[in-house]
């Protein structure tokens, strides 16, 4: 007599939030940057380093672990702003002459500043995305949405005026996101509202 069974197991693997991690990539790099912007500070020597490192790589860390999650917004947006501090990063490096001469005597900043309108499109819909996610989230993409908007007016070359609001709304950016970065992890780590972030709008959700 032989009996035959079947087990299923299910394994379910416990990820942390990487909205923290996430967002502070983003504060450091947008308030290291918008020094250079405002004149506080000169040169991008030492920006390049924060771009890659926490604009990017922490950007990305938190893009893979929201897909983990099922965060198909989270993950989208963490994913793509990575890739964007990297991408703006080679290009520094490209101008600065780090990859030889040819490249650096290419290089054209009306193709920066497509690029800045193909990211302001999706920063759009993203901000609608983040009005159901809550309102600290969405006024920093409503900030990203004018900082795209500066910095492709600047990049063809439509004023000094559009380089000051993109300098400042970085600013703003980092602020907001450094803020968005303590909830995301006091909240969670102390297991209630310590920072409040603002319910969602509630029009589309």
């Amino acid at each position: 007599m032989s009996l035959n069974t079947s087990n299923t197991q299910s394994v379910k693997i416990v990820t942390a939030d990487p909205g923290g991690l996430g967002l502070f990539g983003l504060a450091m790099v947008t308030f290291v940057a918008s020094t250079q912007k405002l004149g506080w500070t000169t040169g991008l020597s030492f920006v390049v380093p924060w771009a890659i490192f926490l604009g990017a790589i922490a950007q990305l860390i938190a893009c893979f672990n929201d897909f983990k999650h099922n965060n198909t917004f989270g993950a989208t947006a963490f994913g793509a702003y990575g890739l964007f501090w990297l991408a703006v990063a080679t290009s520094w490096l490209i101008k600065m002459g780090a990859f030889g001469p040819v490249l650096a005597a290419n290089v054209d900043g009306a193709q920066l500043g497509v690029a800045f309108l193909g990211f302001l499109i999706f920063s759009v819909f993203m901000t609608i995305g983040a009005m159901e996610t809550n309102k600290v989230l969405f006024i920093i993409f409503f900030l990203i949405d004018f900082l795209f908007i500066g910095l492709a007016a600047d990049a063809f070359g439509f004023g000094h005026g559009w380089h000051v609001l993109a300098a400042w709304s970085e600013l703003l950016i980092a602020l907001f996101g450094f803020y968005g970065s303590a909830a995301a992890t006091l909240n969670v780590h102390f297991g209630k509202p310590f920072l409040p972030v603002g319910k969602p709008f509630g029009i589309f959700k």
